[in-house]
């Protein structure tokens, strides 16, 4: 059943798919411009994903990093949030379409953002993703909890050492931003925050386990912030295992292959996935209708304006756009986001959208923390690390949360976790922790009820 997704208007009409960082910014850009905006996104909340990590390791709430978008735009009048996972792009008829629950909308444009963002890239072995999860959204995080938490606690009821010690094992694999985070959040809970708290085990002889099938940690921030983020870990008691590729991944652990071709098996329960990301399918989708390309990671190839081939009304933005020296961090999606909406602007006051100054990206730095009191960041030729860049780390990620109040909630967090050594977030749930399996034993059944209806 379809239904039309917008109500008529002789205004012109903007929609924005994706409510992540690209996707709000243009929309509160356009706050007062002569525009109806659709902001159509498969979740109702806007996502500060950079600190979902901290969702799955206990230390803040997913309240507090996930506000709902319908509440921060509420004020903004010529914006509409839609709730629904958009299916389809048509080019040539201007429209999008999105699904809810069964029922089909029909969304007209003029101007289309697509800013839909990415998901965990598996490179082709998806299967991987029931015992790795990623780290995209907060269903990832909350079952990461689960199951971080969850090893603990089995670990506590088992008589039997090697089983105790395959619940004990933690494995990352990729060794980027979120893995070493992760990595380093992980063997903080266990040598703090549950130290003393179990009686038939030692938190603090849990095993963590980074591996990435690159050559360095952290390769993005180059070798010396890599080297400085290694060293850290290290002595947090972190394994860091480079050079080695995950060949496979089940219930009770991963096989690992070695520069020298053998592979070896690590027993482990708990598994975090963080090693790539691959662009929403819907690139694909706009490459089949343009002469746009996508790269291997699914991303766009967009012009130096940010649209789309041929298609000057139709701008990608974020992670979902490959633009050289852009990379998919959050300010790359910010200030895409700005530009287009002042691109939008421009244009609805007179101006030729055969001129646009292509956009030019500020490269503010990046940073990522590898414990409490420890971070590196690089910013232009500035590169350091220790107690300063996590200062620096813990205050830029609270300018860029939505609202005071999850400012203000956040930094109690941060300082019960970080100087108090309390968490306030390890309530688990086995729905949380098992909610994937669940369902896809479900949609296996499905399946066959149909299959059994079709041979009768």
């Amino acid at each position: 059943m379809s239904h039309p997704g917008a109500t008529p208007s002789d205004r012109h009409r903007v929609v924005v798919i994706g409510s992540g960082f690209g996707g709000l910014t243009a929309t509160k850009a356009l706050k007062r411009a002569d525009v109806d905006i659709k902001l159509i996104a498969r979740t109702q909340h806007h996502l500060f994903q950079p600190l979902l990590y901290q969702v799955a390791t206990g230390i803040i709430s997913e309240g507090e990093i996930a506000p709902a978008t319908r509440v921060i735009l509420r004020k903004q009048k010529n914006a509409q949030v839609l709730l629904g996972d958009v299916t389809g792009i048509d080019l040539a008829n201007r429209t999008v379409k999105s699904e809810l629950l069964g029922h089909t909308y029909i969304t007209p444009y003029d101007t289309l953002i697509v800013a839909a963002g990415a998901g965990q890239s598996y490179f082709g072995n998806d299967h991987f993703a029931e015992w790795a999860p990623g780290m995209k959204t907060i269903d990832d995080a909350l079952e990461l909890r689960g199951r971080i938490l969850g090893a603990f606690e089995q670990a506590e009821r088992s008589s039997d050492p090697k089983r105790r010690e395959k619940l004990l094992t933690f494995v990352v694999v990729g060794a980027g931003p979120t893995g070493v985070e992760m990595a380093g959040q992980i063997a903080e809970l266990a040598d703090h925050t549950l130290k003393g708290a179990f009686r038939a085990i030692d938190s603090t002889k849990a095993r963590v386990i980074l591996l990435d099938a690159a050559p360095s940690v952290l390769p993005p921030m180059g070798e010396k912030l890599g080297k400085k983020a290694q060293a850290r870990l290290e002595k947090m008691g972190v394994e860091i295992q480079l050079n080695a590729m995950v060949t496979d991944v089940d219930r009770n652990g991963i096989t690992v292959k070695d520069p020298d071709g053998t592979t070896r098996r690590i027993e482990s329960a708990c598994k975090v996935w963080s090693a790539g990301v691959s662009a929403s399918p819907l690139g694909k989708q706009i490459a089949d209708q343009s002469d746009a390309e996508v790269d291997r990671a699914g991303r766009v190839k967009v012009l130096p304006d940010l649209s789309v081939p041929g298609y000057p009304n139709v701008f990608v933005i974020g992670d979902m756009a490959a633009v050289e020296g852009v990379p998919g961090m959050a300010q790359g999606a910010i200030q895409g986001g700005k530009y287009v909406a002042n691109t939008i602007k421009a244009e609805l006051r007179g101006a030729d959208p055969f001129e646009r100054e292509p956009f030019d990206y500020f490269d503010k730095g990046s940073m990522a923390t590898i414990s409490r009191n420890s971070a590196v960041a690089k910013i232009g030729p500035l590169e350091f690390g220790g107690y300063i860049a996590w200062l620096a780390w813990l205050f830029l990620h609270l300018i860029y949360l939505v609202g005071f109040r999850r400012k203000l909630t956040t930094l109690i967090s941060w300082f019960a976790t970080f100087v108090a050594n309390r968490r306030g977030q390890l309530t688990i749930t086995e729905q949380q922790a098992y909610a994937r399996i669940r369902l896809e034993e479900l949609e296996e059944i499905a399946a066959a009820v149909e299959g059994e209806k079709a041979a009768s």
